[in-house]
């Protein structure tokens, strides 16, 4: 289960100002630019704003390592163009209902924005690139919140789970929440080349002896592993946290899962180097218990009953408004 995925329909609205400045501008090719795609209850839609939209999404997909095709392009400027017609007509539907948003509200948004920026120069520079002012990025943001109150008062804040639903949800779906067997080690390494000649093989060889000789005295790991070990962990006392089988190089995995807690290896050779590894602890193969996740399903599942009382109410809007389609 990957509830973080899930994100409300308002919350991707609030995104789409977000990823205008961070992903790379597109300029429009199109000679047509100020064309009409559609028109949804007489507001136009420009073909400017849908290769916009396009173009970044399509960007996002790429960055997945999705390079989609022709016709898939072809589809995604579709249902593209049919999220920015629903989200006019929600922005409609906040207007008809007398719907407003505080400047402070909106004064939020934007410093949150300007925050994943390392300075004022660059977020004009990302503004410039995407020819928007700022008072463009008010105006959007303005109508994403606006379509967000709409959305959290007509939907959101009247829609629960109840608990026999979640632990129905549970009891049917065990094999979600099943956890794999795990340890926690912590390893102290000394680096090698896989390819280095014997002579500097034997002096990390000697290293890790002589570290094991230090342990064997009553030295402790995590202080040694501080000191001398070559791994990114190392500041940490060597500690790697909880892993599972399959995260780490075979033989690193097979020594690590073959100890008991408290237990220390002797030296292990990977195509890292060599190392010494002691497992301070580990949990069985089992079932993660329903009260450690419930909550984290409950918000779940009720994202999934928002993200389709919004399809509906969609589609309800749809069907009581005009829209004519270009595409």
């Amino acid at each position: 289960m990957h509830t973080e995925k899930l994100i409300p329909f308002w919350r991707l609205l609030i995104v789409l100002a977000l990823v205008t400045l961070v992903s790379p501008a597109y300029a429009a090719e199109s000679k047509s630019a100020e064309q009409k795609v559609a028109v949804v209850n007489g507001t136009v839609l420009k073909q400017a704003e849908l290769d916009s939209e396009t173009d970044r999404y399509l960007d996002r997909l790429q960055r997945t390592g999705r390079f989609p095709n022709d016709l898939e392009h072809s589809q995604i400027k579709k249902q593209v163009l049919e999220n920015l017609i629903a989200r006019e007509l929600l922005y409609q539907e906040s207007q008809k209902k007398g719907i407003k948003v505080d400047q402070q509200e909106i004064d939020a948004q934007l410093t949150g924005l300007k925050g994943r920026f390392p300075n004022e120069a660059e977020f004009k520079n990302a503004l410039s690139r995407n020819n928007l002012t700022e008072a463009d990025l008010r105006s959007q943001f303005e109508r994403d919140l606006a379509i967000k109150k709409l959305l959290d008062g007509h939907i959101g804040d009247k829609i629960a789970v109840s608990e026999k639903e979640t632990r129905a949800y549970y009891d049917s779906n065990l094999e979600t929440f099943k956890k794999p067997e795990q340890v926690r080690a912590s390893h102290i390494l000394i680096k090698v080349d896989p390819g280095a000649d014997e002579a500097k093989k034997a002096e990390a060889r000697t290293k890790i002896e002589s570290l094991q000789t230090k342990l064997k005295k009553g030295e402790d790991f995590g202080a040694l592993a501080k000191e001398y070990s070559e791994g990114p962990s190392g500041p940490k006392g060597g500690d790697l946290g909880f892993f599972g089988r399959g995260q780490m190089v075979k033989p690193f995995e097979e020594t690590a899962f073959a100890m008991k807690p408290g237990q220390v290896s002797d030296m292990v050779e990977t195509n890292f180097g060599y190392h010494l590894i002691m497992v301070s602890d580990r949990t069985p193969e089992g079932t993660i218990p329903y009260e450690e996740v419930k909550d984290r399903l409950q918000q779940f599942l009720k994202q999934q009953k928002v993200q389709e009382a919004i399809a509906q109410y969609v589609e309800t809007l749809k069907g009581k408004a005009k829209i004519e389609r270009f595409l």
